[in-house]
Formats: C-alpha cells, structure tokens, sequence
C-alpha cells in the first residue's frame, strides 16, 4: 500500500512539534494564563525573549521542513534554510497584531454571555478560546503559504475543543462561538467583524464533488458585521452573503443570499425571511 506510506522521502513536519510550538505560541498570546506558575511583570520581558527564542528554533526547523516538502514555484532547494528563517521571523512579528484581535474577540465573549463571571474565567475555561487564537495563529502561516502546519495546528485545536475553524477562513474581530461545540467554519469562508455564533454552526461548501477540481474557488458563505447565528443553523456556498444586522435563527438551512437586517426563522415548516426593519413583519419577535 504505497500510497499511506512515507519512505524514503523528505522528512516531514512532527505533528507533536507542532503542537508543542503551538502550546508555547498560546503562551506567548496570553502571559500568565496557561503557565504552571505565575509570571511576575519585572520578569516578563524575560521570560518573554526566552520563550520567543525557543519557538524560534523549533519552528523555524519545522517550517524548513514543510518547504522540502513541497516547495513555492521559483525557492531554489539551497535557499529553502534562508526562507524558512524569514517566514519565521515574519510570523513571530505578527504576533502583537494577533494579541490585539484576539482581545477583541475576548471582549466580545465578556459582553455576550451573561454567564461569563470575568474575563479571566474566559480565558482560563473557554474552548473557544484556544479555537480562536490557533486559527488566528495558522491563518498567518496560511496566508505566508506555510504547508502542512496551518492546518496540523487547527485540527489540533479542533480535537481539543470540537471547533472546527479552517486556517484560511478570514474572520474579522470581536468575534464570538458561545459553548462551540460541532462549529465548522470552510477554508473560504469570510466573517466580519462582531459576528456571533453558537454551537452546531456550519459554513461550508454546497457540493464538494467536484473534488480537487474546486481547489482555490470560493465555496464558503460570507458573513457580514454584527450577524447572530444561532444552533444548529447550516449556510452553504461561496455566492451567498448574509446581509449586515441580521439574525439567523436556529436549524435553518440557507443556499441563498440574505439582505441586512434579516431574520431567519425555521417554524417547524417553513423557513421565513422577514425584515427587521419592518415591524410589522416582526411584531412577534425581539429585534
């Protein structure tokens, strides 16, 4: 059975050096939080520059190896080291821009669950914030053309917390997944910014039986600003938007485009469109 094995060929990234590096990643992210001891500020600079060094290494090691694999069109093997160190350096300096989403997005879960005692209760319990931070994390490498690690760095966050968020996904800020479980959310899809969604979401592809065939087409849905998708909604295809203010009730299942400031609903018979803008349309529910 040649085709499941790997001999005889380039080395390959280490799946548990990944998630190693991807652990020491959301310690840089969040100083403090995921440390067995507690970090005192007169020492974070230097165990900061400590920690950076050493994810440095490692990941520049495993970056080097992914590009062996499969090289950009043009990298000459001899310059595959010299690439390698660069995209490194590139990604660790993204990693300010990173923090100051992922505190919006922490921010968004603070203000949108009632339940949320203090930030710090997020951060320490939330799934959906180790979600969140590795996919930010791969999407940078994605957007590099890193191969492999993007997405071993994600299906690792989505074992841990059934999130399934696509390291090509384009999310915006201030975004929020209350409880999370069974999200999906395709390597096309694009979110905006205060975008909430609940457990069960789907956003994926109408048919993917073209295969390799659809590979770099838009398949996914775009979500834009200050949209709520409630349980178990499904949205399918790269050609369908969901208008700006809109709310998707839960258990609907949308192929088409939805205007702003829409309700969904699914009444146990028919899904229904109506205008939230049109009160009268609406009269029996909140807007």
């Amino acid at each position: 059975m040649g085709g499941i094995n790997h001999l005889d060929g380039k080395n390959l990234p280490s799946k548990r050096g990944v998630t190693s590096i991807t652990c020491d990643l959301i310690r840089l992210l969040f100083p403090g939080f995921f440390d067995e001891q507690l970090i005192h500020s007169s020492e974070i600079k230097v165990e900061t520059t400590a920690l950076l060094d050493s994810v440095l290494g490692k990941l520049e090691d495993e970056i080097r190896k992914s590009l062996e694999y499969n090289p950009p069109n043009g990298l000459a093997k001899s310059n595959i080291p010299q690439e390698a160190h660069k995209l490194t350096i590139e990604f660790l300096a993204s990693l300010p821009k990173v923090r100051e989403i992922l505190q919006t997005d922490i921010e968004a879960a603070f203000k949108g669950d009632p339940a949320a005692a203090s930030k710090e209760e997020i951060l320490v319990s939330y799934p959906f914030v180790e979600a969140i931070a590795v996919q930010r994390l791969a999407h940078e490498l994605f957007e590099k053309g890193v191969p492999l690690i993007p997405r071993i760095m994600t299906e690792w966050a989505h074992s841990r917390t059934g999130i399934d968020l696509h390291p090509g996904a384009r999310i915006g800020t201030h975004f929020f997944i209350d409880h999370g479980t069974g999200c999906v959310v395709g390597e096309t899809a694009i979110i905006g910014n205060h975008v909430k969604m609940y457990h069960g979401v789907t956003l994926g592809a109408k048919s993917t039986a073209g295969g390799q065939q659809l590979r770099g087409i838009k398949r996914h849905p775009t979500i834009e600003d200050r949209v709520t998708i409630y349980p178990g909604a499904t949205i399918l295809g790269g050609e369908t938007i969901i208008g700006a203010g809109s709310t998707i009730g839960g258990n609907v299942f949308i192929m088409d485009s939805v205007q702003p400031n829409s309700l969904v609903i699914y009444d146990g018979l028919d899904m229904r469109v109506l205008s939230k803008l049109d009160k009268s349309t609406a009269v029996d529910f909140q807007i």
